[in-house]
């Protein structure tokens, strides 16, 4: 059970890495062009929740973080026995969940960099970062594992 907490600290040090490349290499608003104009490195800062949301409100943000990850680590240590998907969704969503608390924690906002846009449909989606893209995966996967427990669930009481 131990051994996935490994996938929750590479996800923080990816995390931290890249946005520490971020803030030590490019300007805020400079955006380096990856494969134009779908993908690039975009130097952003978020003060509020996803999209922005709830801008400036920290002191929320640290309680609901600390009460996540208790959350998560209950979860890991008592629900996820014996399911490996569990686990590793579980850990994602720790990873994530420190990845952006340590930037609330020590800049007071979160670095975001991944800027990806859609032409076909002309949408430009949110910036993101590893963390975010950690906490998106993890609650996919989440899902995925919902529904096979309860399919599981059903032939056993058939």
């Amino acid at each position: 059970m131990y051994k996935y907490y490994g996938i929750a600290i590479i996800a923080v040090i990816l995390d931290q890495c890249t946005k520490w490349l971020i803030v030590k290499n490019m300007e805020l608003g400079e955006r380096i062009s990856v494969w134009d104009p779908w993908f690039g490195i975009l130097s952003h800062r978020n003060r509020g929740a996803a999209w922005g949301m709830l801008e400036g409100q920290m002191w929320l943000f640290s309680v609901v973080t600390v009460a996540v990850i208790i959350a998560i680590i209950y979860f890991n240590h008592t629900e996820a026995k014996g399911k490996p998907l569990f686990h590793v969704s579980l850990m994602l969503l720790l990873g994530g969940a420190v990845g952006n608390f340590i930037d609330r924690l020590f800049r007071g906002e979160v670095v975001d960099f991944v800027d990806v846009y859609i032409p076909v449909i002309n949408y430009h989606f949110p910036i993101f970062n590893i963390a975010d893209a950690a906490l998106t995966i993890a609650v996919v996967m989440l899902f995925i594992t919902i529904i096979l427990e309860e399919k599981k669930d059903k032939k056993k009481v058939k």
